[in-house]
């Protein structure tokens, strides 16, 4: 389930910002199919506690979610796609890893 949900928001996202319609394709990338099939996963299984840690951790991730998508779009056209986005997963992982110090 998780990889055809996947497959499918990865592809209708690629076709939709392939064909221009950028708005669409990033609707598409970040809505919340998957974190909501999570919740649900997490919730019937293990209940309510471990559903709200994982909503606390979302929060806590978006700060590095953003420093990666600025990252790719002001270093795209500065460095070149590849170059950019090994910048921006490199700023992502180095957030990441900020915001788990601060949570401790």
């Amino acid at each position: 389930m998780y990889f055809v949900l996947g497959g499918l928001l990865v592809s209708l996202s690629t076709y939709l910002g392939s064909h221009g319609r950028g708005f669409f394709a990033a609707l598409a990338s970040t809505f919340p199919m998957i974190s909501g099939v999570t919740f649900i996963l997490i919730y019937v299984n293990v209940g309510t506690e471990p559903t709200i840690s994982f909503a606390k951790h979302l929060i806590w991730l978006s700060p590095p979610w953003f420093v990666y998508v600025l990252t790719m779009l002001f270093g795209v056209e500065r460095l070149g796609f590849w170059s950019a986005y090994g910048v921006a997963m490199t700023c992502y992982m180095l957030s990441v890893w900020m915001m788990r110090a601060l949570l401790r």
